[in-house]
C-alpha cells in the first residue's frame, strides 16, 4: 500500500505547486504588462499624485487602474498584498523536491555514473548548492557590476552555467535539473521575502503615519520584480525539463539548458518590450530561431548516436536467451527486464518510438536495475502501465516473477 500512497502524495504536491506556481506567475506577468501599459493621467489626477493609470475590460466589467508616483495621501482600510503566490509556491516546490528527491536520492538523485555519492552527502550538497547559490546572488546586486546591465546579465550567465555544471556533474541529469530550477526559485522567492515585501512594509507605514515616502525601498523593490518577470521562463522550463531525457541526458546537459534558459529570457525581453510600447518583433524572431536550432542540433546528435542495424545484429536477443530451473532471481529479473523493457530503458533504445529512455530510467546493468527496482515493481506490477501500452506484451505471469525475483534481492 506505501507505494500507492507515496505516489498519491506526490500527485497532491504537484497538484498544488502547479496551481501555486501559476498564481505567482501570473501575477508577475500581470504588473510586468501593468506598469509597463500605464499612460500619463490627466492633471487632476497627477495633482493627486498617481503617476499612470490604465482602463481595462474584462469580464463584462470596466476597470480604472491608477499607480501612485510613491503613495496615496492616506492609507485605504483594506489593501491587497501579493506574497502568499510566492511563498506557497516555494514551500510546495521544496517540499516536492525532498518528497520526490531526498526520500528516493538513491533513485532520482544520485547516478554512480556521474560520482558516487550516500544520499546524506547527496542531499547536503543539494541544498548547500542552492544556499550558495542565493548568497551569490545576493553578492552580485550588491557589486558594482549592477550597475551596468549588460555586465550584471553577463555575470548571471556565468554564475547560473557555473552553478549548472557543478550539478550536472555532481548528480544524475534529472537532479541536476531539478535544483537549477530550486536555486533559481529560491532566488524568486528570496527577492519576496527579503527586499519586496519589506520595502512594501516600510512604504505603507510610512504613509500610514503621515511621513514622507522614501522611494528607495520600492526601487528596490522594481528592480528585483524585474529579475523575477525574467526568471519566470527559465525557471518553468526547468520545472517541466524532467519529463525530456533528451535534454537532461544529453552529454553537455548543462550548456543545452544554459541555453535555453538565456534564449527564454530573451524572448520574454520582447514582451516586456512591447508592453511599455515599444515594438521590436526581431527579438522574438532571433529568439524563436535560436531555439528552433538548438532542437535541431540536439535532434541530430541524437540520430548520429542511434544503433545501427549492424549494432543491434551483434547483440543477443533477449528472446532467444533460456533460463534453467534453478535460476537465481536476479537472472530472472534480467531476463524479463531485457526482454521486456530494455527495448526503451537503454542508452541506446531500440524502440521505434522512444529514442531516448523515459525519463532517463535506464536498465543497461544490474546496478541500474538495484537503483530503480522499487519503482520497476510499483509500476510494472503493481500498477501495470509499464511497459507502456505493454508494447513489449509482458505477460501476467512474468510480472509475478519479475516482482518475487526483485523482492528476493535485499
Amino acid at each position: 500500500m506505501w507505494p500507492q500512497l507515496y505516489e498519491w502524495f506526490a500527485l497532491f504536491i504537484k497538484w498544488f505547486h502547479v496551481i501555486c506556481g501559476i498564481a505567482w506567475i501570473g501575477a508577475s506577468f500581470y504588473f510586468a504588462w501593468l506598469d509597463n501599459s500605464l499612460e500619463t493621467p490627466p492633471k487632476w489626477k497627477q495633482d493627486k499624485g498617481i503617476k499612470g493609470d490604465l482602463w481595462s475590460v474584462h469580464g463584462g466589467g470596466f476597470y480604472e487602474i491608477a499607480k501612485y508616483k510613491v503613495g496615496p495621501e492616506q492609507m485605504p482600510e483594506k489593501l491587497h498584498w501579493f506574497k502568499w503566490e510566492a511563498y506557497t509556491t516555494w514551500i510546495t516546490g521544496s517540499t516536492l523536491m525532498i518528497w520526490m528527491y531526498y526520500f528516493n536520492a538513491q533513485a532520482y538523485l544520485i547516478d554512480p555514473r556521474v560520482m558516487e555519492l550516500s544520499s546524506a552527502q547527496a542531499i547536503s550538497l543539494g541544498v548547500l548548492g542552492i544556499l550558495l547559490g542565493v548568497v551569490v546572488y545576493e553578492g552580485l546586486l550588491r557589486s558594482p557590476l549592477s550597475k551596468s546591465k549588460a555586465a550584471f546579465v553577463g555575470a548571471i550567465i556565468v554564475f547560473g552555467g557555473l552553478f549548472f555544471y557543478g550539478f550536472t556533474h555532481i548528480f544524475s541529469g534529472r537532479g541536476a535539473f531539478i535544483h537549477m530550477g530550486a536555486l533559481i526559485g529560491s532566488i524568486m522567492v528570496n527577492n519576496v521575502f527579503h527586499k519586496i515585501i519589506p520595502g512594501q512594509h516600510k512604504m505603507v507605514a510610512q504613509v500610514a503615519a503621515g511621513e514622507e515616502v522614501d522611494p528607495a525601498p520600492g526601487l528596490e523593490g522594481k528592480r528585483r520584480s524585474i529579475h523575477n518577470n525574467y526568471f519566470t521562463l527559465p525557471v518553468i522550463f526547468l520545472m517541466i525539463s524532467n519529463h525530456y531525457p533528451m535534454i537532461y541526458q544529453h552529454p553537455a546537459s548543462w550548456l543545452v539548458g544554459l541555453l535555453i534558459m538565456v534564449i527564454s529570457a530573451y524572448i520574454r525581453h520582447y514582451f516586456n518590450l512591447k508592453h511599455s510600447g515599444q515594438q521590436k518583433p526581431d527579438v522574438l524572431v532571433y529568439g524563436g530561431t535560436a531555439m528552433f536550432l538548438l532542437a535541431i542540433v540536439i535532434s541530430w546528435q541524437a540520430t548520429e548516436k542511434m544503433p545501427t542495424a549492424t549494432t543491434l545484429e551483434k547483440a543477443p536477443a533477449a528472446e532467444s536467451q533460456t533460463l534453467t530451473a534453478d535460476a537465481a532471481p536476479q537472472q530472472i529479473a534480467q531476463h524479463i527486464i531485457a526482454k521486456r523493457c530494455s527495448s526503451c530503458h537503454s542508452a541506446t533504445p531500440t524502440d521505434d518510438v522512444f529514442k531516448a529512455a523515459p525519463s532517463g530510467v535506464q536498465f543497461d546493468n544490474w546496478q541500474d536495475i538495484e537503483r530503480w527496482k522499487s519503482h520497476i515493481i510499483t509500476r510494472a506490477v503493481d500498477n501495470g502501465d509499464m511497459p507502456f501500452m505493454n508494447k513489449t506484451q509482458m505477460t501476467d505471469e512474468e510480472r509475478q516473477e519479475l516482482k518475487q525475483a526483485l523482492s528476493q534481492i535485499q
